[in-house]
């Protein structure tokens, strides 16, 4: 397989492959929690943690990879009567501000995480770095810049060359 090759399958699926195992986290720590709780009469502190973190990860992978979809919730009712060249302009406006949004969490989320490097916490749980949790935030909007700055070009395009714009895949229809 050939790097180009390799990248455009991260591109696609880059998000899918990180939430699936955070998923699957999630879902086997709680379940193994609810039966040592039901069962043995016995829970931990990690679990809890784990299925929290992973919970924020997915959080944050997902919000990008519903930029990527488009399917994060907005109201449309109005760019039903928009024709296709407003369409593009609200939506361009609006992946503009998310993105202006996004360089500003990144700068702003990046301070906890150095200080918690700095001054070495821990989580209580896990005794694992809280750098590695807090660096969830940067992490996620990271991706939102990128999927962002593919919707801008995408739209762009789409604008000029005269074709409708992609409004994302509908949930219901």
């Amino acid at each position: 397989m050939t790097f180009k090759k390799i990248l455009k399958l991260i591109d696609q699926n880059g998000e899918r492959y990180l939430l699936l195992p955070l998923y699957a986290m999630v879902v086997s720590t709680i379940f193994m929690e609810v039966v040592r709780r039901s069962v043995l009469s016995y829970s931990s502190i990690w679990a809890e943690e784990i299925a929290r973190y992973a919970f924020i990860y997915i959080a944050w992978i997902g919000a990008s990879a519903a930029i990527k979809e488009r399917a994060h919730i907005r109201i449309d009712i109005l760019l039903h009567v928009f024709p296709q060249r407003m369409k593009a302009i609200v939506f361009l406006f609006g992946d503009v501000i998310t993105l202006i949004l996004a360089v500003l969490v990144i700068y702003m989320s990046m301070e906890p995480v150095i200080i918690s490097i700095e001054y070495g916490s821990v989580t209580h749980g896990l005794r694992v770095s809280q750098a590695f949790f807090l660096a969830a935030v940067p992490l996620g909007f990271t991706m939102m810049v990128f999927r962002l700055l593919q919707s801008i070009k995408r739209d762009w395009s789409d604008m000029r060359a005269g074709r409708p714009v992609f409004e994302g895949n509908k949930l219901f229809d």
